[in-house]
C-alpha cells in the first residue's frame, strides 16, 4: 500500500487562514518565497496556490485590493490577462499539461476562499488526473511537493518578466 502525503492541506482542512490578505503587497512581512510568489510586477502578481487542486495551480491577482471585476482599472485588467496567458505558456513548457481550467470565484457563495481580493486560478490539467479519491473521499493526490514545483517554475517566471511591457 502507498501513502498519499500532502501535509500542507491540513491547514486548509482545519480552516486555518493567514491573518492578512495573501494577495496584498505587505504579505504579513513574509518573503516572496515564503508566499510562493513567482512573479511580482507593478500592477499584478502570480503565486502558487498553497492548497492546490493540481500541481502547478497558480493564482494571478492585481496588487490593488479590490473585491470585484468592476473595481479593476483597465491597465490592471490587461496586466492580469497578460499574466494568465504567460502562466499557461510557462506551464505548457515546464509541466506539459493537456489543458487548463482558468477562472475566478466571486464571493463566498461562489466558493471564493479570499472573497475581498479578486484573483484568477490557472489550473493545469492532464488526461486522467481525476480519479476515485476526489469522488469518493474528497482527497486529491498531488504528486510533487509545492517547494519542488516552485523551484522548477521560478526561473521561467523570472525569464518571462524580463520581457514584460505592462
Amino acid at each position: 500500500m502507498q501513502n498519499l502525503w500532502a501535509p500542507w492541506r491540513m491547514e486548509y482542512i482545519l480552516g486555518k487562514r493567514e491573518p492578512y490578505c495573501i494577495f496584498c503587497p505587505e504579505g504579513g512581512g513574509h518573503t516572496d518565497e515564503e508566499r510562493l510568489i513567482l512573479y511580482s510586477g507593478t500592477l499584478t502578481m502570480v503565486m502558487m496556490n498553497k492548497y492546490p487542486y493540481n500541481n502547478g495551480h497558480l493564482l494571478v491577482a492585481p496588487w490593488r485590493h479590490v473585491a470585484t471585476l468592476e473595481e479593476l482599472h483597465e491597465d490592471e485588467m490587461l496586466a492580469v490577462m497578460k499574466w494568465i496567458r504567460n502562466c499557461t505558456k510557462i506551464l505548457k513548457r515546464v509541466m506539459k499539461p493537456d489543458g487548463f481550467n482558468v477562472g475566478l470565484n466571486l464571493g463566498t457563495s461562489a466558493g471564493a476562499g479570499v472573497k475581498d481580493h479578486v484573483h484568477f486560478h490557472v489550473v493545469p490539467r492532464w488526461q486522467g488526473d481525476t480519479n476515485f479519491l476526489t469522488v469518493l473521499s474528497d482527497v486529491r493526490s498531488i504528486p510533487e511537493h509545492l517547494k519542488q514545483s516552485y523551484t522548477k517554475l521560478l526561473p521561467h517566471f523570472k525569464k518571462e518578466s524580463i520581457h514584460e511591457v505592462v
